[in-house]
């Protein structure tokens, strides 16, 4: 069984007495990419800063490859623990040349430092670059910088803060894919944090998906966003459409037809969850809709509030009939009905997802 390259086991941590870091524990494997997924102030950048050793936990324990790095008694200094750090904010020194920020953690003989940093400039294209200020690179550029200086000592774990979020949203996909391609090739374990959906997707391995402190559920990207461990996990990922019911008889009765509900007392108020690029749409006929069928259950009929084209779908809302809540059907390519237009809307069974309302 292959040792983590990064254990992290039952971390906590708290301001004036507040807990925001709580029972946290996950691994990162040798090449592994796991991304700390959660909204703002979820205690994701704190668990990261414990790690790099500029903040302190109050219990728990760090590995790397093994090792213990800290606990409650032992603590080996940050710039001992052979972790690379990447934020937000570039912080190029602005006085050195691109050569000269890449080399500058490195120790050791000349010539193997000046072939690490060749090497490295070579890897993320900026060679032509090596004798400019950073003043004179653009953000993605420096980005590139940066991800070169961070390697150069050849950390085993790498540590990233929201490292794209200063970027252009058309250069930011283009320059996670490289920054990927890079950290593969050199087998380091890195550790993501973002609060962007979308980022941890295209970048991850493992998700770790954290609230209030607390890892609330860990996979790969396809089992997260397929299972969510409730809504909220659900609703962080895409929009969704909630149908609130109640359980009788282990079923859930709706204007879509019945839901099974196993392992749902009688009498329990539940949330019938479906993302809206899961509704499927049909046209009036006089007052009626397509027959059920087992895969879709039965139409309801909506009345078209609003259409919109988003680029590669369209977004149609539209006011229920069964009870006036709105529910948004995601549609491929361009549909846009006029507002007032009667359809019928069906639901796949498949993917919906049954959870205790809140």
């Amino acid at each position: 069984m292959t040792t983590p390259r990064l254990e992290i086991r039952n971390l906590r941590k708290a301001f004036a007495g507040r807990e925001v870091v709580s029972d946290v524990s996950l691994s990162v494997l040798p090449g592994q990419v796991t991304c700390l997924l959660g909204p703002s102030g979820c205690g994701k950048s704190t668990t990261l800063r414990i790690i790099a050793g500029v903040e302190s936990q109050d219990s728990g324990s760090i590995h790397v490859d093994g090792q213990l790095v800290c606990d409650g008694l032992v603590s080996i200094p940050p710039e001992s623990r052979s972790i690379g750090l990447m934020f937000q904010d570039f912080a190029l020194f602005p006085h050195l040349s691109v050569t000269q920020n890449v080399a500058f953690g490195l120790h050791g003989a000349k010539k193997a430092n000046t072939d690490r940093v060749s090497e490295l400039l070579a890897k993320v294209g900026m060679s032509r670059h090596a004798d400019a200020y950073p003043h004179e690179l653009s953000g993605g550029e420096q980005q590139r910088v940066a991800l070169a200086r961070a390697l150069a000592p050849k950390p085993r774990i790498m540590l990233m803060d929201e490292p794209f979020s200063g970027l252009d949203d058309r250069l930011r996909d283009d320059i996670r894919d490289e920054t990927l391609e890079v950290l593969k090739e050199e087998g380091t374990a890195v550790l993501l944090v973002t609060h962007e959906p979308g980022e941890a997707m295209r970048m991850a391995d493992e998700i770790a998906l954290m609230r209030g402190g607390v890892v609330v559920q860990r996979g790969a990207p396809y089992n997260i966003y397929n299972a969510p461990a409730d809504r909220e996990a659900a609703g962080f990922f895409s929009d969704i459409n909630v149908i609130p019911s109640e359980v009788q008889g282990a079923l859930i009765d709706t204007p879509f037809g019945q839901f099974l509900a196993p392992g749902f007392p009688d009498g329990s108020a539940v949330d019938i969850v479906i993302r809206p690029q899961h509704l499927k749409i049909d046209f009036d006929r006089g007052g009626r809709g397509p027959n059920p069928t087992p895969a879709e259950g039965t139409a309801a009929r909506g009345i078209v509030r609003r259409a919109r084209f988003m680029g590669a779908e369209s977004l149609v809302e539209f006011v229920m009939d069964y009870d006036g809540s709105v529910l948004k059907a995601q549609i491929p390519s361009v549909f846009l009905p006029n507002p007032g237009t009667p359809l019928w809307i069906m639901i796949r069974r498949d993917r919906c997802f049954v959870f205790p309302r809140n």
